[in-house]
């Protein structure tokens, strides 16, 4: 059964206008438009308009005729497709038709012409041109199928080495931990089992104050890591949930460093540092003051760990933007490779002699930063040192 989903264009050509209406009269049918042309010219003109199913010209006609017509057609890249019929009244003495298939005619029909035969040939015509859509159709909606199927692939691609991805720097995740969680417990477990033998032994000479202090001061220290090393997986899980949420209340960014660095200063003293800090005038914002500490805390801790018992400088100023922090330590540096990537998770400095951290400090103070609606920056080469530079609007809590 015929669809006539497509509405085929016929084009009839001829000068006599009676012409024209019986024609039209004889091809009118469901889906099918008939466009009339008195002259090569004005048919011309219609086929740049529109497409057609069938071209039906008549030869004899006054200028341009028929003939000349269907050449133009052919050597004309949008029409030379179109399927011609030509028409004539002229005897067959004259071979009008020999030369009407030399000009790229499909059929060649006399007048008067027969109606039935008309109807037929124009049919097929019309099934061939629909048929013909409709296999385009299917070919672009396989093309597009293709492409579609193609950007799924890439996508499963994508996914696939996403979760490689995933899956590796989970193992790499939980093999970093199991570590660094043992290091203070074996530390711990062997000081209460020392303690354990000196108790046994009733040695109470162990206990003394100053040896008792310093055991709590230990203790204290591999506790507080281990402390960290949790507080570090929390925030991990916070941000990639959305959760990590900042408190702004107003705050002395001079201070708050101060506070920091002063705390930090044995510590830096023990690992042979020297920290050169100069307090500033105050600096007032809004910002979460355990955050900001927080990522103090990160910066100065890579930098005791990777400064190679150089000095580290600690400054604070302000900005036309706002405040700005910056830690400067004049140890190993960053190769140019592991800049690229020194804010992700996980990610340690090369060539270090410690391997201590999750590897989490760093992407963990970017994302900070970031909830302060500031901005965190490294300036690094091997073998220099680093610097690391925080600038945060005074804002923040907007």
């Amino acid at each position: 059964m015929l669809e006539h989903t497509d509405e085929a264009n016929l084009l009839i050509v001829d000068d006599l206008p009676e012409n024209l209406l019986a024609l039209d009269a004889l091809l009118k049918g469901p889906g099918i438009h008939v466009h009339q042309a008195e002259s090569a010219e004005q048919a011309l003109e219609l086929l740049l308009r529109h497409e057609f199913a069938l071209a039906i010209l008549d030869v004899q006609m006054p200028g341009m005729d028929g003939f000349q017509l269907a050449e133009l057609m052919r050597s004309t890249e949008r029409t030379k497709q179109i399927p011609i019929v030509f028409v004539s009244a002229a005897g067959r003495e004259l071979d009008y038709a020999f030369k009407g298939y030399e000009s790229g005619a499909v059929d060649f029909m006399q007048k008067p012409l027969d109606t039935h035969a008309v109807r037929s040939k124009v049919s097929v015509f019309v099934d061939l041109y629909r048929n013909r859509k409709r296999l385009a159709r299917q070919l672009e909606e396989l093309e597009r199928s293709r492409r579609e199927q193609e950007v799924l692939l890439d996508e499963l691609r994508s996914t696939k080495v996403e979760l490689e991805n995933a899956v590796r720097m989970r193992d790499d995740f939980m093999s970093i931990v199991s570590h660094e969680l043992k290091t203070p417990l074996n530390t711990l477990i062997l000081e209460v089992q020392l303690r354990k033998l000196q108790l046994g032994r009733k040695n109470l000479a162990a206990f003394s104050d100053d040896k008792l202090q310093q055991m709590v001061d230990k203790d204290e220290r591999q506790i507080q890591s281990l402390i960290r090393l949790i507080d570090d997986m929390l925030d991990v899980s916070r941000i990639r949930t959305g959760k990590l949420s900042i408190r702004p209340t107003q705050v002395d960014l001079g201070k708050l460093v101060a506070s920091v660095v002063e705390n930090f200063a044995p510590q830096m003293e023990a690992s042979g540092c020297t920290l050169l800090f100069q307090r500033p005038e105050p600096v007032i914002g809004l910002w979460d003051e355990f955050r900001i500490e927080q990522v103090l805390a990160n910066l100065l801790t890579n930098a005791m760990r990777y400064g190679a018992g150089k000095p580290v400088q600690v400054n604070v100023s302000t900005t036309a933007a706002g405040a700005c922090i910056e830690v400067r330590d004049h140890g190993i540096g960053i190769s140019q490779k592991s800049l690229a990537r020194i804010f992700c998770q996980f990610e340690r400095a090369e060539g270090s002699e410690s391997s201590a951290g999750l590897g989490l400090g760093l992407f963990i103070a970017e994302q900070i930063i970031k909830a302060h609606s500031g901005r965190i920056q490294v300036e690094s080469e091997e073998g220099k040192g680093a610097l690391f530079r925080v600038l945060l609007p005074l804002n923040a809590g907007a």
